[in-house]
């Protein structure tokens, strides 16, 4: 419990950059359209947001609504562009239609990457078979972290996955972070905490006035607060 864990906080704009910083959050998950549930925010967005901050940022490849990874070359592309904009850090992860990992697109942007590290998103919770994942992804350079609820549903359905893993941490496949986002409340801390998780993903929780309004400094600071 003594490892100082993780916040990472979705932002849209430099507005949610600043606010998110100043509450607290260690890193920031940059994403456009939540509609879709995130999408890959432009360049000059990053731009924006790397000028008005001097945490982290995670940059969200993904260019389309589902799980399936459309336009490849559109994807190493856009890595490309951000990378040369001065993104280092990214999250991606895609599925194919029977729900395993589309490992050919993933080797493709990773190479893209250049070494850069990266998270594997909520894609693993819609896998056909996780712990196979876990495995098949388990070389690839730069994975450092999964963005999980442990289950499709949300984090209340996924907690009992979310501690199976997190006991896991010393086999094959389960060494990266878990980040724990999806339906997380703080009241689910606690027990996550105390089974060595150290990562936590909110989006929503950050911004009491819906996805139409900003990142709430307070709100943040909350969530800092309690996993002081």
């Amino acid at each position: 419990m003594s490892n100082r864990a993780v916040l990472e906080v979705i932002a849209l704009d430099a507005e949610d950059a600043v606010a998110a910083q100043s509450g607290g959050a260690d890193r920031l998950e940059l994403v456009t359209d939540m509609a879709a549930d995130g999408l890959t925010p432009s360049r000059e967005t990053f731009a924006r947001i790397r000028a008005a901050v001097d945490i982290p940022l995670r940059v969200m490849l993904r260019l389309s609504d589902g799980f399936a990874a459309g336009d490849v070359d559109a994807l190493v592309r856009a890595a490309g562009e951000l990378r040369a904009e001065g993104a280092d850090e990214f999250v991606l992860g895609f599925l194919d239609e029977d729900g395993n990992p589309d490992l050919v697109t993933v080797e493709r942007v990773v190479a893209a990457l250049g070494g850069c590290r990266w998270t594997f998103h909520r894609a693993i919770d819609r896998a056909a078979d996780r712990d196979a994942l876990r495995k098949e992804l388990a070389d690839l350079p730069g994975l450092d972290t999964y963005l999980t609820a442990g289950s499709a549903q949300g984090v209340d359905d996924g907690l009992p996955t979310l501690l199976a893993e997190a006991a896991r941490r010393n086999e094959p496949g389960y060494g990266p972070r878990i980040l724990v986002g999806g339906g997380l409340r703080l009241d689910h801390l606690p027990v996550l905490r105390a089974a060595g998780i150290d990562g936590f993903h909110i989006g929503g929780a950050a911004r009491p006035g819906g996805w139409d309004g900003p990142v709430d400094p307070a709100a943040v600071a909350e969530w800092r607060e309690a996993l002081a």
